[in-house]
């Protein structure tokens, strides 16, 4: 080719690059796009894989609402730099039995009723006062760190997926390995002295839901790690995935497991839906899907009646919390079931209760249309957020149209990031 043409040719190249880079705008450094390791989304047992794939691709095609929405979660996930790890060996005395590895912590809602003396250090007998959180249990146990652990872990890890800035993984990966795989640090797979009640018990099957509520969001972060996260090992896969596999063990053949299964409140779809989680993330699918299949007859139909109001929460002096608490468990369920061939959010009851209906009922105080007429010492009307995203997105018309109304949460609305709902109202500290 001769020189006029050739150069006729690569000035047309260089002006087509220029146009292309017009039309897909580059994302902004703060939410840069990451490096990738091939297109495979990430087996995430709660959260769709393929909708944070298909995030992380319009993010780097410059999706403002995710741009912002990223601004967001980086923000947090730089709270957690520096911070940390924690262990279960921190603790400043070992559980009842003396293993310093065994998990520790104390029901919140139950208070000393006598003074505190030489002969009654814990000034017994403790008596339950509902929904009032007792401070003593953030001192001497492991409820605050494991908080902290799973808070920073499930943040991290989406903050390292969408930005690709190794930072958060490597982060992310010390806290996992610290707390679950390091033989020296690492907790005993088991929940024997959760919830323990000073002078009462040494623990008590309650206290799974430590647990249940959110270590599942945890299960979600590992495979995001595992979907090629600098830092993080083939040692350390193996590790959680030994501590998972024993974890379920013990919940589903414990004597505490099976208690707490049975419950007939928020402690039993917690319960299952941890135990679903557990299973598909280690491989058995047929206990998952079993699982999902149950919570039909075992769990809606109890638990949510025709009107969707959720009786039992109801009764609760913290009756909004609980209402869209509960709610949090079963649309991660239902999250869980559609991986696994179960369409929880299509099941009718025989007095006509359903997850729509449930959701639909809080619909009214979720978007500051009335105030919430039952029993709440303290309301915060954003705590529905996720619970409206996640019916919406299965085909609740009514949610859907309530979405624009929706109170974000103080840190921002992440469903965009991780489309599986999340406790937003903590009243853990």
């Amino acid at each position: 080719m001769s020189g006029r043409p050739r150069r006729r040719l690569q000035a047309l190249v260089a002006a087509a690059a220029a146009f292309a880079a017009v039309l897909v705008p580059t994302a902004s450094s703060a939410v840069a796009a990451p490096h990738h390791r091939g297109s495979s989304a990430p087996r995430t047992p709660v959260i769709d894989g393929h909708r944070l794939e298909q995030a992380r691709a319009r993010l780097a095609h410059g999706d403002p609402a995710l741009r912002t929405a990223v601004t967001s979660l980086t923000a947090q996930a730089d709270t957690w730099l520096g911070q940390g790890p924690w262990t279960v060996t921190d603790k400043p005395k070992p559980a009842p039995g003396g293993d310093v590895h065994d998990y520790l912590s104390q029901a919140p809602y139950w208070w000393p009723s006598q003074p505190k003396t030489a002969d009654n250090p814990w000034g017994c007998p403790y008596v339950q006062r509902d929904g009032v959180r007792n401070p003593e249990v953030d001192t001497g146990t492991d409820r605050p760190d494991i908080g902290k652990v799973f808070n920073s872990t499930t943040t991290l890890s989406l903050a390292w997926y969408y930005t690709g800035k190794k930072k958060y993984a490597e982060q992310a990966a010390e806290t996992l390995r610290a707390w679950f795989v390091d033989p020296a640090t690492r907790m005993n797979p088991n929940l024997n002295h959760g919830q323990f009640i000073p002078c009462k018990y040494d623990g008590r099957a309650i206290g799974i839901i430590d647990f249940s509520q959110q270590y599942t969001s945890v299960l979600d972060a590992l495979a995001i790690l595992d979907s090629g996260a600098p830092g993080w090992t083939k040692a350390d896969r193996a590790g959680m995935s030994s501590w998972n596999k024993s974890f379920l063990d013990w919940l589903v053949n414990s004597d505490f497991g099976k208690q707490e299964s049975a419950a007939a409140n928020n402690h039993g779809t917690f319960a299952d839906m941890q135990i679903a989680g557990l299973a598909l993330a280690t491989g058995n699918k047929e206990l998952a899907r079993t699982k999902v299949l149950d919570a039909r007859a075992k769990l809606i139909d109890p638990q949510i009646s025709g009107d969707g109001s959720q009786p039992q929460e109801l009764a609760r002096t913290r009756s909004w919390h609980y209402s869209t608490f509960d709610l949090v468990a079963y649309t991660r369920l239902a999250a869980i079931g559609k991986q696994v061939g179960v369409d929880l959010w299509a099941y009718q009851g025989p007095q006509g209760q359903s997850l729509f209906k449930a959701v639909d009922y809080l619909l009214p105080a979720a978007t500051g249309e009335v105030p919430w007429p039952h029993p709440e010492l303290e309301f915060y009307r954003y705590a529905a957020s996720d619970i409206v995203h996640a019916a919406a997105d299965a085909g609740d018309m009514k949610a859907k149209a309530a979405v624009p109304k929706l109170q974000a949460p103080p840190s921002g609305d992440l469903w965009a990031l991780r489309p599986a709902a999340e406790q937003l109202d903590s009243i853990a500290g």
